[in-house]
């Protein structure tokens, strides 16, 4: 039987990671909803109710159950809102590494959730259970990701050239246009469990966000 995730929560100071439920759907439509979420992800728009509840009970759960990865959605401790959702995918479970994609809700950006959420999963990965690589990757244009894996201390290591496919016309630098969107290159970054020893960037001091 292939490794895998145990179904689990993670808590950092403003947010709990948790497994997706039902109750889930209605904000996960709101969120996908969003301009910017339609831009850099592929995301199947227009994202509907069935689409929200085909992750919950059977995409996400398979996911983990296959050794592939784990979905969690995440909630602020004090509203219990849905602030955002949070994948691990591409799991080698021989190398002790995944590759991490996440989604802010429009309602929630600018609060700093996105960083607090890739590093809870991060410390979770590496101390827990006992990984070795995390790895992002954000389109050429997409300066709000770039910026949380930053944050985050993530590294980056290269670029994959005409890797992925944008939906935003307004895109910079995309050579080629489809009926679906504009290539793009994409930036891959990691992490590794080095790279959070001592980390103490602004965003974490102002809000508080790591643990003693």
């Amino acid at each position: 039987m292939a490794a895998s995730f145990p179904e689990t929560a993670i808590s950092t100071e403003r947010l709990l990671l948790r497994p997706p439920a039902d109750a889930d759907a209605p904000s996960l439509v709101a969120m996908m909803a969003d301009e910017q979420v339609n831009a850099w992800t592929a995301v199947p728009q227009p994202f509907t109710e069935t689409h929200a509840l085909e992750w919950i009970r059977r995409l996400a759960p398979a996911r983990r159950a296959e050794g592939r990865g784990i979905g969690f959605v995440v909630t602020e401790h004090l509203t219990q809102r849905v602030v955002g959702r949070v994948e691990l995918r591409d799991t080698d479970w021989r190398l002790r590494s995944t590759e991490l994609t996440g989604i802010t809700a429009p309602w929630a950006r600018g609060e700093g959730y996105a960083p607090e959420a890739v590093l809870g999963v991060a410390q979770w990965l590496f101390e827990d259970r006992g990984f070795h690589r995390l790895e992002l990757r954000t389109a050429a244009g997409n300066t709000a990701g770039q910026q949380v894996a930053q944050k985050t201390g993530c590294i980056s290591e290269g670029v994959l050239r005409s890797a992925w496919i944008v939906r935003d016309d307004r895109a910079p630098g995309q050579p080629a246009r489809t009926a679906a969107g504009s290539r793009s290159d994409l930036i891959v970054w990691s992490l590794l469990p080095e790279d959070l020893e001592g980390l103490q960037p602004d965003w974490a001091e102002q809000h508080h966000l790591l643990r003693d």
